[in-house]
């Protein structure tokens, strides 16, 4: 296999989305969800070369949600069919009155994933791995291959990037908070809500949340709509988030990872891999979709002011 830029690893989902409320019984839409898969669809719009290493069920989900990754130019030779355990499926009611959304995956092949699938993550040489804080909640299986991945001793100097992604649907703040915490002390970049953080660790401020994690080489505190902070070594760079007109939430921290990402790997400088981010996450936030479906106009113009400045 040859090397690539990124992989990314965790659970992706079929999602059924409904126009509105379920207990009227209108029919439904399928679609797939994932954070880690949206970050790898996402660099591969963005132009990089990206894996997807997860397991999926023997079912009809399983094939719908690695065909869809695999069409926007994913690499998926690293999912493994489970023949005895299903995908896991994820239901959007968000109609006025609706129940939100509601999680099927209890059981699923993903929860299965194990430290033995490391070696599909290291086996293409991957500049970056990608994980985040959902996979460590699914089982101790899993969170063992969390452990594993974020093991400095393998990897032949990859990086590892972890994005915190608290669900208090799948474990309490009170059980997550150390969990992750450990976790991210280990990763070379990690993505953090600044609410999000407060909820877990008691850090009301981006400030508070470098000194909880002071090791971190690249630690990122996005804030909302408020902006994101990066900070690397002694220096902190802030940026604001540009206005949007907010459709749908669901995917924008996703999309906001890889656009920051995408500039690491061209080796931008912080201020520019927030801007990117910032670019990536808007456009998702004005879509109903949680993936990014086309580069946006301020991606190309970002990238070209930095080929233009380096020259």
């Amino acid at each position: 296999m040859s090397r690539i830029d990124a992989v990314c690893v965790g659970e992706t989902m079929a999602v059924l989305t409904s126009p509105e409320a379920l207990t009227e019984g209108t029919r439904l839409g399928v679609g797939t969800g994932g954070a880690e898969s949206n970050v790898a669809v996402a660099l591969a719009r963005l132009g990089h070369r990206t894996a997807w290493v997860s397991r999926v069920g023997d079912d009809p989900f399983g094939r719908i949600v690695t065909a869809a990754v695999a069409r926007s130019g994913v690499d998926v030779r690293g999912v493994e069919v489970d023949p005895e355990r299903p995908t896991g499926l994820y239901v959007k009611d968000t109609a006025p009155g609706g129940a939100g959304v509601l999680y099927y995956r209890r059981g699923s092949a993903a929860s299965v994933m194990s430290a033995a699938d490391g070696e599909k993550v290291w086996s293409r040489g991957p500049r970056l791995a990608h994980l985040s804080g959902i996979t460590p909640a699914l089982s101790a299986r899993a969170a063992a291959l969390v452990e594993c991945l974020l093991d400095r001793r393998s990897g032949n100097g990859a990086l590892r990037s972890f994005d915190v992604n608290h669900r208090p649907a799948l474990w309490t703040a009170r059980e997550a908070a150390p969990v992750l915490l450990d976790l991210a002390r280990r990763a070379d970049v990690v993505f953090v809500g600044r609410d999000e953080a407060e909820r877990l660790w008691g850090t009301p401020a981006a400030e508070d949340v470098r000194a909880a994690l002071p090791e971190v080489p690249t630690l990122v505190v996005k804030d909302a709509g408020y902006g994101a902070t990066c900070f690397e070594g002694a220096d902190t760079v802030f940026v604001p988030a540009p206005p949007v007109d907010l459709v749908e939430e669901v995917g924008a921290g996703d999309a906001f990872a890889a656009g920051f990402l995408s500039g690491l790997l061209d080796g931008l400088p912080a201020d520019l891999r927030l801007s990117l981010g910032h670019a990536t996450a808007g456009e998702v936030l004005r879509s109903r979709g949680d993936t990014l479906d086309r580069v946006p106009d301020e991606v190309r113009r970002i990238r070209a002011a930095s080929s233009s400045g380096r020259g």
